[in-house]
């Protein structure tokens, strides 16, 4: 396979031409996103490829290590080792996402209020057409959250992580990607926080958020069961402006303060 040299823009606003690892990766890269290349599917061996792109093997297994990079592929070493698709997933994105907030030294405050503008319209969309399979996974997050909160003895780790899962299901429910794109690489850095939170409160204080959380997520529910699209908007609204209030207050600091 012959490939084109296809320029690539620059700061400066000249030109690069991409070197031969990267026009093999690009070329992988588009046969998997594709579809063409599904999970679990191993490409070809090491010299079929070397053949069929016409590049030496240093040059192929540079290509690899940028699809690993890229959590597109994952290579196995060994007798049984090669390189083996997996699907592409927001943790890259959302990895890069925290180095540039970072970098930026963005204030947690700026994360929580951004969460609270794009998640704000998923309350509503969620209600519109709800599925009775999405329906049944907001349930089984309250259940879980209700049986913690009544039994003394349990982990009280495991509210955070499911309140963040009822408002993952919501974002996921309004049926846009590009939403639960977003939605996915700000939870790593509302993950963090929400862990810190629990781990800086007395027990009491942290159980009484979390019970205040459930009540609201259960209105959610209801309403969104009921296909109350007006009511599911303005109860979400509140509810996101009021956590936002609180864990900007409760867990001051920028997001380098949690990553580093």
């Amino acid at each position: 396979m012959t490939m084109q040299p296809v320029e690539t823009s620059v700061p400066n606003g000249g030109f690069r031409v991409p070197k031969t690892a990267e026009l093999v990766a690009a070329n992988l890269r588009r046969q998997i996103i594709r579809g063409e290349l599904v999970e679990g599917d191993s490409l070809p061996p090491e010299h079929l490829l070397t053949e069929q792109y016409q590049v030496s093997r240093p040059t192929l297994r540079e290509a690899y290590r940028i699809l690993e990079s890229e959590r597109l592929i994952e290579v196995r070493r060994g007798a049984k080792g090669g390189a083996r698709v997996r699907l592409p997933d927001a943790d890259v994105a959302a990895q890069h996402a925290g180095l540039m907030l970072q970098f930026e030294r963005t204030e947690l405050s700026d994360v929580y209020f951004a969460r609270s503008v794009m998640e704000a319209p998923a309350g509503a969309l969620a209600a519109q057409n709800p599925a009775p399979d999405d329906l049944r996974r907001l349930e089984q997050n309250i259940a879980e959250a209700e049986r913690i909160l009544a039994d003394p003895d349990a982990d009280p780790s495991r509210l955070p992580v499911l309140s963040r899962g009822f408002h993952s299901i919501v974002v996921e429910m309004s049926g846009n990607k590009t939403l639960t794109l977003f939605d996915s690489m700000l939870g790593v850095i509302i993950d963090l926080a929400s862990k810190n939170y629990v781990t800086s409160q007395a027990p009491s204080r942290g159980t009484k958020s979390s019970a205040t959380a459930l009540r609201a997520h259960k209105k959610l529910y209801r309403l969104i069961a009921a296909g109350d699209v007006e009511g599911a908007d303005a109860l979400w609204r509140r509810h996101l402006e009021g956590v936002s209030e609180t864990m900007a207050d409760v867990v001051p600091g920028t997001v380098i303060d949690l990553l580093s």
